[in-house]
Order: C-alpha cells, then sequence, then structure tokens
C-alpha cells in the first residue's frame, strides 16, 4: 500500500479513472466480438463507434483502434453473408 500523501491520492485518482473507464473498454470489447463473429455492416458500425469512443477517452491508443477497425473491415469482404 502507498505510504506518502501524495502516492495515495494518485491511488485513489487511478481507481476513479479506472471506475469511468471500465464501461466504455468493456463496450468496445463486446461489440469487437460480435462484430467478429458476426460482420455485418450494422455490427460493424456499433464495434467502430464503441472502438472511436474509447480512441477518444484514450483507453485504447488510437493506432491500435486504426488497427482493429481495419481487420474488422477485412472480415466484411470475406464474409459470406455479404451478397453482391
Amino acid at each position: 500500500m502507498p505510504v506518502t500523501q501524495t502516492a495515495k491520492k494518485a491511488l485513489r485518482q487511478s481507481r476513479r479513472k479506472a471506475e469511468s473507464n471500465r464501461p466504455v473498454k468493456t463496450k468496445a470489447q463486446t461489440m469487437l466480438k460480435k462484430a467478429r463473429k458476426d460482420p455485418t455492416q450494422e455490427n460493424l458500425n456499433q464495434a467502430f463507434s464503441a472502438l472511436d469512443k474509447a480512441a477518444k477517452k484514450k483507453i485504447f491508443h488510437k493506432a491500435k483502434v486504426k488497427r482493429l477497425k481495419s481487420r474488422l473491415s477485412k472480415l466484411l469482404s470475406k464474409s459470406p453473408t455479404q451478397s453482391k
């Protein structure tokens, strides 16, 4: 456990930030799994939105989000359910 006053404060701050970041991160991860399992345009849009929100709040690095979105886009083009 932290000993100094500043370390205690830093612990409180990090716990508070983790608490507020958790729902955004889990939503992004859930949407990502859903889009990978069933790559439809609607699922991809939801995943892209959730990933962009996480990147905006700096929960995920922007390069990681770009990479994930790129891989999801490739899944859509390979998808057999896509008619055209």
